[in-house]
């Protein structure tokens, strides 16, 4: 505490100069000496010289003479006290003049903790002149005035970004004294707007825009040094450490609100810059798994969402080069006959390419959802187009069932836990295919074709494929597999409950036949009915009509169709020296059947009593004289081989006779087609029932986008949907539609006019 005597208070009323003497006394006290202390009653009178100051010529009745005499007396206190600091500051700075970088920060820090100690308990003191005559300037837009408060300064810069890079160069630094330099410069900010609210303008001038600046040349020039001398992988790690470090000089020392500005500007001069030079690296650590590196290059380019994305699109062509790459290799290796190429060699190709780069995904790239996405565009790309789906007339879901229709025959060979990792690995390449529904189709004749057959391994292996697709398409997808598979464990009990009945009846079914019924629902097997006429043999006349009877007890409402060109039968010869078995199909039996009454028939007798066209019996007559169970002396005479001998005992000619003709062939394509343009209509209608209108190009384009985990159609196919569903009047063109002047023949302008219309729907 000062014991030195306290001068008095001047009277009331006296003239400006002895107040102001008697209080820029005090104002030496406080902002030079206050570590001394000051008394109580010196900080009052003090606080009272201001009042007397500011009203000393202040009338009782507040007249507009009065309000401008004491705005006079506040204007000269406020210019008097700008007066003192200006001089007061240049006394501080005089010493600093020959100071340079920590002696200056140091001699700065010392007089700023002193000053901005002095200056709070001044801003207290002169509360009364900010209270009434500052606050009265400010609210009349006198940006020029402020608080009794700080004052600015200048030229410590400099200093401050020496010390910073000093320590970018390894060095150990004093971090306080930056640290209380730049809260200066943040206390220094006036807010024109809000004084009570902290502006960064003066800590953007004089330090955040140098150093930004400072920090881009030192940068720069560090990394063209080291790139010069290092790796590129030596420089991701290099690069990731330089940036680790500006964040934690954040921490430390900088202004929290550097951040937005200062790693942005980072990552442009060291990862931007060179980014080119980075992504030329990458196919090269990717050939040599170069695990480490490829992590550092993503977490490095991740900063940079462009660059991120090029990583992307690099690693999308990665992968889809390294799919056509070992489907050429397939091709060289097979030549020219690509159509005999084995699904099971083809589809593990494939697997090959998705498994190792799918791994490196996983283990690489952390499964970072970019990488999922490029991997996946790259899949389907060069698994549906590739040299061997272009060059030869199978699409790759047909490569997918094939081999899904060997995995689940009879003769595959695989036990029950090596089946189930087969038919996962086959979901696994499924996932890519584009043309989904054309898998549907085809995968329901094969099944179909399995189950009349009676050539599936088992019944659980076909549940079990029905359920992995269920998994990945949905119930929908699946539900005529899975009624298909009920169809035939009815059928078994229908069989078994018809045979019963004749049992119980007497009627039985007659000498050695046995009877197998399959009822198959039409909705679900993609099963046609026979193009031909065929006359029921008269042996099997009465076990046939007795099942239309035992079958329409119980389903009064239903309608049987039969199909006898599905239908295979077991024919047991007794005119030989040794019986044998033949399988046949339904037309082969009503021929050789023929034959109980007499050895040698014309083909027109043939043709009268089975009922099947003239053309149709030579081809069926040419297999069974192929296979020598009849033989043809004579042109359009065809006779028993009563000398005919096999090492076999069963004989399946029905197959034989399959592979010779085949007059049932469904046209896979045609019918995914006609399906996609009622699927591709709905499509349509939902969207517009939905927007109520749609751009043209908008409206294609949420088509595909909602039948993509369906197919891809073609946009002629989208097209023609939405002429057929305006001719039936489901939706029509906008009438205010602006259409611009197009240039052409009539043609050329009617179908880019289209391209202008708006679809609306009706309301049905």
């Amino acid at each position: 505490m000062d014991t030195t005597a306290e001068a008095p208070m001047p009277p009331k009323g006296v003239d400006h100069e002895t107040m102001w003497t008697g209080l820029e006394k005090g104002l030496d006290h406080v902002m030079n000496r206050l570590d001394t202390g000051i008394s109580w009653s010196e900080y009052m009178t003090i606080g009272d010289f201001v009042y007397n100051y500011c009203t000393t010529y202040r009338n009782p009745d507040l007249s507009r003479g009065g309000m401008e005499a004491a705005d006079s007396v506040a204007t000269d206190l406020y210019n008097r006290l700008i007066h003192y600091f200006g001089n007061h500051l240049a006394k501080l700075r005089a010493p600093s003049e020959s100071l340079v970088d920590e002696s200056l920060l140091q001699y700065y820090a010392r007089e700023w903790t002193r000053y901005t100690a002095s200056a709070t308990l001044v801003h207290k003191l002169f509360s009364y002149l900010n209270r009434h005559w500052i606050l009265r300037e400010r609210l009349s837009k006198r940006k020029d005035v402020y608080p009794v408060y700080t004052d600015r300064q200048t030229k410590l810069s400099s200093a401050i970004l020496k010390l910073i890079e000093s320590e970018r160069n390894g060095q150990t630094i004093n971090q306080g004294l930056i640290q209380n330099g730049l809260k200066s410069f943040v206390s220094l900010g006036l807010n024109e707007g809000d004084t009570d609210r902290i502006s960064f303008e003066v800590y953007n001038e004089y330090f955040q825009i140098p150093f930004l600046a400072a920090t881009e040349k030192y940068y720069k020039a560090k990394a063209d040094a080291f790139l010069g001398q290092h790796t590129v992988s030596d420089y991701l790690k290099r690069a990731d450490q330089w940036l680790r470090e500006e964040d934690d000089r954040i921490e430390r020392y900088l202004d929290s609100s550097t951040r937005k500005i200062l790693i942005p500007k980072c990552e442009h001069i060291l990862i931007q810059e060179y980014s080119q030079k980075i992504l030329e690296e990458f196919q090269h650590l990717l050939d040599y798994d170069k695990d480490k590196d490829l992590q550092s290059m993503c977490a490095i380019l991740a900063r940079i969402p462009a660059c991120l994305i090029s990583l992307h699109e690099r690693f999308e062509a990665h992968v889809t080069r390294s799919g056509q790459q070992v489907i050429l290799e397939l091709v060289d290796k097979g030549g020219a006959n690509i159509d005999s190429l084995e699904p099971k060699v083809y589809l593990d190709a494939l697997s090959e390419v998705c498994l190792r780069n799918q791994n490196i995904v996983r283990r690489t790239f952390k499964d970072e959802i970019g990488f999922i996405n490029a991997f996946e565009k790259a899949c389907k790309a060069f698994m549906n187009r590739n040299a061997v789906t272009s060059a030869s007339n199978t699409t790759f879901s047909e490569f997918l069932v094939n081999h899904i229709d060997a995995l689940l025959r009879q003769n595959s060979r695989l036990v029950e836990g090596s089946l189930e990792i087969a038919l996962s690995q086959v979901m696994v390449l499924f996932k890519y295919t584009e043309d989904k529904d054309a898998f549907q189709t085809s995968y329901a004749i094969k099944l179909s074709n399995r189950l009349i057959q009676d050539l599936s391994a088992s019944e659980e292996a076909e549940a079990s494929m029905i359920s992995h697709l269920k998994d990945a398409c949905g119930f929908t997808c699946t539900i005529k597999f899975q009624r298909m598979l009920t169809d035939i464990s009815l059928s078994k009990d229908i069989t078994h409950e018809f045979n019963e009945s004749n049992k119980q009846t007497g009627n039985g079914t007659g000498g050695d036949t046995n009877f197998k019924i399959m009822v198959l629902g039409s909705n679900f097997w993609p099963l046609k009915a026979p193009s031909y006429g065929f006359v029921i043999p008269q042996e099997i006349v009465p076990i046939y009509e007795r099942f239309l009877r035992f079958y329409q007890s119980k389903h009064t409402n239903r309608r049987l169709r039969w199909l006898w060109n599905y239908s295979k039968n077991e024919l047991r010869t007794k005119y030989l020296n040794r019986n044998y078995v033949l399988v046949t199909s339904a037309r082969q039996m009503a021929i050789l059947i023929q034959y109980n009454t007499s050895d040698t028939f014309s083909i027109d007798e043939l043709t009268a009593s089975t009922g099947i066209t003239k053309e149709l019996l030579a081809r069926i007559l040419d297999v069974l004289v192929k296979t020598d169970i009849l033989i043809s002396d004579e042109r359009d005479w065809y006779s028993l081989n009563l000398n005919f001998k096999s090492k076999k005992t069963r004989l399946d000619i029905s197959l034989l006779s399959e592979a010779e003709f085949k007059p049932e062939t469904v046209d896979i394509l045609k019918v995914v087609d006609e399906d996609r343009k009622y699927v591709v209509q709905a499509t349509i209608l939902r969207i517009m029932k939905a927007r109520r209108t749609s751009k043209h190009q908008a409206l294609v384009a949420e088509v595909v986008s909602q039948l993509s985990q369906r197919c891809i159609p073609k946009v002629d196919v989208i097209k023609y949907a939405i002429e057929m569903l305006l001719e039936k009047k489901y939706m029509k063109r906008a009438e205010d539609v602006q259409i611009p002047s197009l240039s052409g023949s009539w043609m050329e302008t009617q179908h880019n006019l289209f391209y202008f219309f708006l679809v609306q729907v009706l309301d049905v």
